[in-house]
């Protein structure tokens, strides 16, 4: 397994990278609303992407044929956005983009509730964002790997939920996926050691029900096995000899205080 340590001018254009999508982030929870349908996100998200002069990461990635996945309710990931799916008062809908900024790519995810939602489904939301910062206090150069991953999945199943076993984390860099995978759940094996100029795409993907998904025949959207509810949080990080930088954290998140969440 090769693992990149970025160089300073990489770690400059991740962290522009990082800055952009959490931008497009913010702006797409600010616009979501009843009555719109998943590809009028899309076209939106592309747009903003395109007008901080970057490329989205998944058009076209591996055939995915939209720029934002848009994944409603049970959707865990991958939705593919279409005219006819339309948001509903209660809906909870994730959101997963990434951006190219001169050659190097951000990622980040988050679950944003359409109108009022059901108390079930805030806590969801809420719980599944936190698992992310229980990891990130996890996420130092001397510590290993799975020690995040072992942290997320403990708070989330503390609380009953399902831990999605079948897609992880990821590296990220010049190329969208890169080493190592990330796990969301307890490992036996502690994984690599962190070293400073690591960077990593950590995504906890939490169910309201069990952790068992299922793909669609489209080949892209996953959900539930048992049509619970479904919740995504993440951020593109770097790992320093003390806390991580979160490269996608949204000026809104920064001055709500989630940087002293971990």
């Amino acid at each position: 397994m090769t693992v990149t340590i970025k160089s300073s001018q990489e770690i400059e254009r991740m962290r522009e990278a990082g800055k952009i999508l959490a931008a497009v982030h913010q702006e797409l929870g600010h616009r979501i609303e009843p009555g719109m349908s998943t590809m009028d996100i899309d076209r939106m998200g592309e747009e903003l992407i395109a007008g901080y002069g970057c490329t989205p990461s998944f058009k076209n990635y591996c055939g995915y044929p939209a720029s934002i996945c848009v994944s409603v309710n049970e959707e865990v990931v991958h939705g593919i956005p279409c005219d006819s799916r339309i948001l509903q008062d209660g809906d909870i809908v994730s959101l997963d983009a990434g951006v190219i900024y001169q050659g190097y790519h951000s990622d980040a995810a988050r679950t944003v509730a359409v109108g009022t939602v059901s108390e079930k489904a805030k806590l969801l939301i809420e719980r599944t964002r936190q698992s992310f910062f229980e990891g990130m206090k996890k996420a130092a150069a001397g510590n290993h790997l799975h020690d995040i991953s072992r942290a997320i999945g403990d708070y989330a199943e503390g609380f009953g939920y399902g831990v999605v076993r079948d897609l992880c984390g990821h590296g990220i860099g010049s190329r969208l996926h890169e080493e190592p995978e990330i796990p969301n759940y307890r490992k036996f094996l502690r994984g690599i050691k962190l070293k400073p100029g690591m960077t990593l795409a950590v995504e906890p993907m939490i169910n309201a029900g069990t952790g068992d998904v299922l793909w669609m025949d489209d080949e892209w959207t996953v959900v539930t096995a048992d049509q619970s509810l479904s919740a995504h949080y993440e951020n593109t990080i770097l790992i320093t000899e003390g806390k991580p930088e979160i490269l996608s954290l949204t000026e809104e998140e920064r001055a709500a205080g989630c940087e002293k969440l971990f």
